[in-house]
């Protein structure tokens, strides 16, 4: 955790309270030490930036949720739409 927050400039206490709101959860390590993933450091880059420019942690972390489902339903349209498109059918 303390190499996480170190990378991201946050304090440890800021990636403990994203645990908190469940934004994020953690591998835990044998001895019981958080492991981020890299997308799980994105997410928290993100929250970070949100809470700099004056927005509430609990505020952030739901901008950054809509954010994440509204890429993936993007993902999933673009996917959609290439199989339409292969099949040479267009939307009505």
């Amino acid at each position: 955790m303390g190499r996480a927050a170190e990378i991201l400039g946050v304090t440890q206490a800021f990636l403990r309270g994203l645990d908190a709101a469940r934004l994020l959860t953690p591998q835990r390590s044998e001895g019981g030490h958080r492991r981020y993933s890299r997308y799980q450091l994105r997410i928290a880059g993100r929250v970070r930036e949100l809470v700099d420019v004056g927005n509430a942690l609990d505020a952030s972390c739901r901008i950054v949720i809509l954010e994440d489902q509204l890429a993936e339903a993007q993902r999933i349209n673009s996917g959609l739409q290439r199989e339409l498109d292969d099949r040479g059918t267009e939307p009505s």
